[in-house]
């Protein structure tokens, strides 16, 4: 016996590592999605990890800015990870690798350049994919709390006593 082993074979800190790792395992489950080049992570259970990581980037591409994390695009396209839009969102971001595979890349989300994402996108952006996309992002992405400060939003100001009251010309983000 060496001096790792107590008397049952595991030591304290052997059993613990081991608990954690098989933990691990029963959390993270078969719609674990890690990105690849992103601070982001999520559990998808509708739609095919490479389907959501690819809308994700739709979305940043759609409404670009440089300051908002991925993490608050991934807020803003959960929604479409439910059974009523998994059919149609699978279909349109299969209409989208399709358009990247016909300029010469592998899909969408290996397309390297923003400039040839974004001119794959206006070729579709009469579509209704492409539209219904577009239309949930502005609520979506627009709508969180945490994305305010970023743009300078104080947020409403009625119960605060209103803008005049409260500073209506100190605006300095357009």
């Amino acid at each position: 016996m060496n001096k790792a082993d107590g008397p049952k074979g595991l030591s304290r800190r052997q059993l613990l590592l081991r608990a954690s790792v098989a933990g691990a395992s029963f959390v993270i489950g078969s719609g674990f999605i890690a990105a690849r080049d992103a601070a982001w992570a999520t559990e998808v259970s509708n739609l095919k990890p490479e389907t959501f990581a690819t809308l994700v980037q739709m979305a940043r591409d759609i409404y670009p800015h440089d300051r908002i994390a991925d993490e608050f695009y991934v807020i803003a396209v959960q929604g479409y990870d439910n059974s009523d839009h998994a059919e149609e969102v699978e279909a349109g971001i299969a209409v989208l690798d399709a358009a990247a595979r016909g300029r010469g890349h592998t899909g969408y989300l290996d397309t390297g350049w923003e400039r040839d994402r974004v001119d794959i996108l206006r070729n579709m952006e009469e579509s209704a994919f492409f539209q219904k996309i577009r239309g949930g992002l502005v609520t979506g992405l627009y709508n969180q709390k945490a994305v305010w400060p970023i743009f300078g939003y104080e947020g409403e100001s009625y119960s605060k006593g209103g803008y005049v009251d409260r500073g209506f010309n100190d605006i300095n983000w357009l």
